[in-house]
């Protein structure tokens, strides 16, 4: 599709937005991507960095009172990324269309922050990667950290400036038997802080 086409170019024009695979390889696998989340271009980002044969089943998972809110965001969510619109703070309720997605053996894009941050390190993680991860098990879990996103396009800012941001991918994880849901977010979560460290040694939780 020609606009999805050029949503890639037009974001790595504008932010570079270079994959840099460490944890592992681009695969046709069902994954779950899961990022830190700094700035309404994350989903665009991590979407465009992955390779052109994965992008149709990868879904960026998108707050629906932003990405809904007009006509025209809500196209281009929904036509030109394929986005999965979820309303925030919706319980379990808000889970369904991601268990569809998964269902129907594609990919999702999310930010289990489930609010944007301005630290270098994420916040703690919303319950919601637990409970699709226990469900899916048959996808791989892929934690991906975002670098100077908060700087490309700061928090109230309509035009993204020119700084060089990065995507991170890192090592798979699972849901261990029997592994509690607070222990397994904060592994997740730790996860993105090891990957992030890589590029901020200085980063703390402080």
């Amino acid at each position: 599709m020609i606009a999805r086409a050029a949503v890639v170019g037009l974001m790595r024009f504008l932010v570079g937005g270079r994959a840099f695979w460490v944890g592992c390889r681009p695969s046709n696998r069902q994954r779950i991507y899961f990022c830190n989340h700094a700035s309404h271009m994350d989903s665009l980002l991590v979407w465009a960095a992955l390779p052109d044969t994965l992008r149709p089943r990868a879904h960026p998972v998108a707050a629906e009172d932003y990405w809904g809110r007009s006509r025209l965001r809500r196209y281009f969510a929904l036509e030109a990324l394929g986005a999965v619109l979820v309303r925030r703070g919706g319980g379990a309720e808000a889970l369904a269309p991601l268990e569809e997605a998964l269902d129907a053996g594609d990919s999702l894009i999310l930010f289990p922050e489930g609010t944007r941050g301005e630290d270098v390190l994420p916040a703690p993680f919303k319950s919601g990667l637990y409970h699709l991860a226990a469900r899916h098990r048959e996808a791989e879990l892929v934690p991906v950290y975002l670098d100077n996103l908060n700087r490309a396009l700061p928090k109230g800012a309509w035009l993204p400036v020119p700084v060089s941001a990065s995507v991170i991918f890192g090592a798979p994880l699972a849901v261990e038997p029997g592994e509690a849901k607070d222990a397994f977010l904060a592994r997740a979560r730790s996860a993105i802080v090891e990957l992030a460290r890589g590029v901020h040694p200085e980063a703390t939780d402080d």
